[in-house]
């Protein structure tokens, strides 16, 4: 079951830069991105909650890896991270 979601606004110009940055990145879009980056800045303070990744992160990273060429691409996730 997916996590609850909020809404959080953002100036459109910000929105657009971050969509082009993410352009062939792995990011499937600027919220998964910008959620990417909150988590990184609270794991930085050591509260610990942002230490643990979500399957959909994990899955994420293997794949930017892939297309930057440090795994494989036949390598599969174990199945219980698919």
């Amino acid at each position: 079951m997916p996590e609850p979601r909020v809404t959080i606004k953002i100036p459109r110009a910000l929105y657009h830069r971050i969509r082009g940055l993410i352009h062939d990145s792995g990011f499937r879009s600027p919220t998964e991105f910008i959620v990417h980056v909150l988590r990184d800045l609270l794991a930085e303070s050591g509260d610990g909650e942002g230490d643990a990744l979500s399957r959909h992160e994990v899955r994420a990273i293997r794949t930017r890896l892939r297309k930057l060429g440090y795994l494989p691409a036949e390598l599969r996730p174990p199945e219980e991270e698919r």
